[in-house]
């Protein structure tokens, strides 16, 4: 019990880390430039509350559960040795998964042409189909970079028959099926693959799954676009009713939060019930075991709950009506700088980013620092929200940024150690969470809005925009890498880490 507490403990101390910047930003605009009713500004508080709880909960959860869970599975997977097994079971483990994510029935909701279930499972079988490809790829040792290229120029060629209102939403698919259900297990699921193997690559290869799996979705979605012809014009933006009084603003918390437990219970089901299903045939983990994966499954549906309650009802009025006042200023201009603001430090606010960075740091045993992987992503997010916010003022086709900076991420690929190659485009679909999909994205319809634009093709593409920096900004972290590879007194090879990580402590730690 004592443990129990000091990892709480701990956790809180890194969600309210997290979160306290995005509220005293967001308390500093509502109190200057940008006025808000006292009863939004009021959700928005209680919502944070419940995002910070949330978060602690949840952090615990997945150290507990999900990461333990994905490992023993992936070595499972591997060790049965029969190809056509590992690709099967590869491909129903990513459409459980996929179908499980809360973030996809979000975006769902929002495409008004295509039935939400259609939308729903044809994403699920690309994230199904590429998650195979994924494992296929980490058994066979096949490089990335070539193997993204490929991929990246099947997507663009298909964005010339969908059409333009579609292109966003597309893109978008990818983020959105990347987050705080499926990062924990499926990166673990890598980790737990690569460790069987004993080649000096295995380290890089054990990402790079959450990459391949944001591609799955964005082809499967533009293969529907073709077909169904969504129009932009068919959806409009939620209208968030005013709050009169303290009870009517605890009655808008308490209604949504049986919702979101049921909807968690229903997301976490299929992964319990997979997991189950390894259990009884060959894992076999001892009751100890069990019994702690059972505490962190109870502590990560709890903190699922809390989280997408406060983000959902607290969070999404704020950045909606946010986006709405100033983009309505004589001086719009500023939107641009403050979202850059908002977007550095909200990323950190991202519940996968935490296990992105925890594995990662552990992985590399510290070669990598976490802290480093945090302000490049910060960096990179900050970049993606000022071009999402120029694209709201003006209007500009996504096309125009998604192509050039693909093709910068590309490029760098073949030019950077291979592990941040892999981490940086993990990073890409870990980055574009809930946070992006409740407080970002609405508040960029809101502006969007206000200026007149269309909705669909100038607000939407915020989570592609937010997924496709950081791959820039991880892999030039790996350029500096290696400069301070090549100045500190061991030299390691530029083209990669160490041959395997137990050599990590024969080189001297780099602080980045």
């Amino acid at each position: 019990m004592i443990f129990y507490q000091t990892k709480l403990q701990e956790k809180l101390q890194e969600a309210l880390k997290a979160v306290l910047p995005i509220i005293g930003i967001v308390l500093l605009l509502c109190f200057t430039i940008a006025p808000v009713s006292p009863s939004i500004l009021m959700a928005f508080i209680l919502g944070a509350v419940l995002l910070i709880v949330g978060m602690m909960f949840f952090s615990l959860g997945a150290e507990l559960a999900m990461t333990p869970m994905g490992e023993r599975v992936g070595t499972s997977i591997t060790k049965s040795k029969k190809l056509l097994v590992m690709v099967g079971l590869g491909f129903v483990l990513g459409f459980m998964i996929t179908i499980s994510e809360p973030d996809l029935q979000v975006l769902a909701q929002q495409v008004p042409a295509i039935p939400n279930m259609v939308l729903i499972l044809a994403v699920a079988v690309g994230v199904g189909i590429f998650l195979s490809v994924a494992l296929l790829r980490m058994l066979f040792g096949i490089a990335l970079p070539p193997l993204l290229v490929a991929l990246y120029c099947m997507v663009f060629v298909l964005t010339f028959f969908v059409p333009a209102d579609f292109l966003a939403v597309a893109f978008d698919s990818g983020g959105v099926t990347t987050g705080p259900m499926t990062v924990p297990f499926i990166m673990a699921l890598g980790i737990g693959i690569s460790s069987i193997r004993s080649d000096k690559h295995a380290a890089d290869d054990s990402f790079g799954l959450v990459s391949l799996c944001s591609v799955g979705p964005i082809l499967a979605v533009l293969v529907l676009g073709m077909i169904f012809h969504p129009a932009g014009s068919a959806y409009e933006p939620e209208v968030i009713p005013e709050i009169q009084n303290s009870v009517v603003l605890r009655k808008l918390f308490s209604d949504a939060l049986p919702e979101y437990m049921v909807e968690m219970a229903a997301s976490l089901f299929p992964i319990i019930f997979f997991f189950g299903i390894f259990q009884m045939v060959s894992l076999k983990l001892s009751r100890k075991k069990l019994i702690k994966i059972s505490i962190g499954l109870i502590y990560t549906y709890i903190g699922l709950v809390l989280f997408l309650t406060g983000v959902n009802v607290g969070f999404m009025p704020a950045g909606n009506y946010l986006g709405q006042v100033i983009a309505g200023l004589p001086y719009r201009w500023i939107i641009v700088p403050i979202g850059m603001v908002i977007g550095y430090f909200i990323v950190m606010a991202e519940p996968a980013v935490y296990v992105l960075t925890k594995q990662v740091e552990e992985l590399t045993d510290g070669a990598i620092p976490g802290k480093a992987m945090e302000t490049s992503l910060s960096i990179g997010v900050s970049c993606s929200i000022a071009l999402a916010m120029i694209r709201v003022l003006t209007g500009i086709s996504i096309l125009w940024f998604i192509v050039p900076g693909y093709a910068i991420a590309l490029s760098l690929s073949f030019f950077v150690p291979k592990i941040f190659t892999a981490i940086a485009f993990d990073s890409g679909g870990v980055a574009s969470g809930p946070m992006t999909a409740t407080f970002l994205l609405p508040f960029a319809m809101g502006a969007c809005v206000t200026v007149g634009g269309n909705i669909v093709t100038d607000a939407f593409g915020v989570v592609a925009m937010v997924a496709m920096t950081p791959l820039i900004t991880i892999q030039v972290l790996g350029v500096i890498y290696q400069w301070k590879a090549k100045r500190s007194k061991v030299q390691i090879p530029a083209a990669e880490l160490p041959a395997s990580l137990d050599m990590l402590d024969d080189y001297d730690i780099i602080e980045l």
